[in-house]
């Protein structure tokens, strides 16, 4: 590349405060088997998972695309702020008072985006990531548009940084998240299982290079083009596994102590270091 990653991109960086400092937090991650491109449907099946879980979290988090599957019908399933998905997602924030992290497809204009809207435990949309890198290899750069912002938002005072899918194959991404200090690093994916591998071993090793809990969210089931199944992980900072999930449509919870990520950035201080982003 001649240029890079930062010359190439407009990189505005939204931090967005929302209460105090804490450092322990607990996710869901809801690993589901989305019907193909039938939101309603699935509105009505994650309506369903979560009468039965009953644990509190701080925060829920769904897959990419979160319900319609990875779908490249951008132009039937768009939707702008008063659509199908983002009501759904703002009322259910409100409901069950917890921050929501989940995928839309976005109409903005005459483009359409893969985003992740992060919602607020009182429904507040308080931060939009637009997928920076589209998978070309399913040709989703054809239907969508590349986002060109990298997004951190906050939980009480809790840095995290968005990201989908494809995007975890771009080291710059995440490490300029690290140079942000986010603690910790969310991806939302339609990952299939023949290259879940890739999946494992980029998650974990997002989370040592940057030195934060790193959490990916995947969907199990079939789609008409990939099988999936799931392998929704969290890891530490030192690369440590704090949750591996199977093929299980279920919602699973992992508890991150967010005091690690200070003491792993104070005790090996490797991103004083870098030199080239």
């Amino acid at each position: 590349m001649k240029n890079s990653f930062k010359n190439n991109l407009f990189l505005r960086i939204i931090i967005l405060d929302i209460t105090k400092n804490k450092y322990k937090m607990k996710i869901g991650l809801v690993q589901y088997d989305p019907i193909w491109e039938d939101p309603v449907a699935n509105i009505s099946k994650i309506d369903n998972l979560l009468k039965n879980f009953r644990q509190k979290t701080d925060l829920l988090i769904f897959p990419e695309m979160t319900l319609t599957g990875f779908t490249m019908h951008a132009e039937e399933f768009a939707e702008e702020i008063d659509g199908i998905g983002t009501k759904y997602f703002i009322n259910l924030a409100q409901e069950r008072k917890q921050h929501i992290l989940a995928g839309i497809i976005e109409l903005s204009g005459s483009k359409f985006y893969n985003t992740l809207f992060h919602f607020d435990r009182n429904g507040i949309i308080t931060a939009r990531y637009r997928k920076i890198h589209p998978f070309t290899y399913a040709k989703e750069n054809i239907f969508y548009s590349a986002g060109n912002e990298i997004v951190i938002s906050k939980i009480e005072g809790i840095k995290i940084g968005l990201s989908i899918c494809y995007d975890l194959r771009f080291p710059e991404l995440y490490r300029s998240y690290g140079k942000q200090l986010a603690e910790l690093i969310i991806v939302i994916a339609n990952w299939p299982v023949t290259r879940i591998e890739h999946w494992k071993t980029l998650l974990k090793a997002r989370a040592i290079e940057n030195q934060c809990f790193i959490a990916g969210v995947n969907r199990v089931g079939d789609d008409p083009y990939n099988k999936y199944n799931g392998y929704s992980a969290v890891f530490d900072p030192m690369g440590n596994s704090v949750l591996e999930t199977n093929g299980e449509e279920k919602i699973f919870e992992a508890e991150l102590n967010l005091e690690l990520v200070k003491e792993v950035r104070e005790k090996l201080p490797f991103l004083d270091d870098i030199k080239l982003i």
